[in-house]
């Protein structure tokens, strides 16, 4: 899929919004990706996945034996990646703040894991979920996301792979610019504002 066609499915969703949003990390931002609703229909979240899937190598593909995602946001997209790469599919959520594997879902010591993302801002939640699933006994070997807002700012030690990249200034609460500041702002996301 071209990038074109890629902002198509988001906007044809009403998945790309304009306005004044608080992120998961606190930062603020004028513009916000609601993955869950390009992911409402299925068809379109099964093109994404599997466009997403071509980008990675084969030979990494091939090593992939489960795919781990953190809810929320991550779910559907994890259940679709694993999908389009024919392996099982899991999460990682936070009952008391701290990412862990539950609801009875194992990894074999050193399986090989893909960890999927919705969107990465600043990849704090990827490595919280990369050191959930760790301990867990699997072994990262590679991540990606359907989008990567992070300008290049988020590193990883593993093969990071997405979909779509935006560099989307993100302001600090105490540093919006004029225009930013002026719009109410609202928190779209399903996790508290750090």
């Amino acid at each position: 899929m071209t990038r074109d066609e890629i902002l198509a499915e988001f906007r044809a969703a009403d998945a790309l919004l304009e306005g004044h949003f608080i992120l998961s990390s606190g930062l603020r931002s004028s513009r916000y990706l609601q993955c869950a609703r390009v992911l409402m229909d299925p068809a379109r979240g099964s093109r994404l996945a599997e466009a997403l899937a071509a980008r990675i190598p084969a030979d990494l593909r091939a090593r992939i034996s489960a795919v781990v995602s953190p809810a929320m946001g991550g779910v559907i997209a994890g259940h679709e990646m694993a999908r389009a790469l024919g392996v099982e599919a899991m999460f990682v959520e936070r009952p008391g703040g701290t990412f862990e594997l539950r609801r009875g879902f194992r990894l074999q010591p050193g399986q090989k894991v893909l960890m999927m993302e919705d969107v990465v801002t600043t990849g704090l939640s990827s490595r919280e979920a990369i050191a959930a699933i760790e301990q867990a006994g699997g072994q990262v070997i590679a991540m990606a996301s359907l989008v990567d807002r992070s300008g290049g700012k988020a590193a990883f030690e593993i093969p990071f792979f997405s979909l779509l990249q935006l560099d989307v200034p993100a302001y600090a609460p105490d540093a919006l610019p004029p225009e930013l500041a002026a719009i109410p702002a609202i928190k779209p996301g399903s996790r508290a504002a750090a």
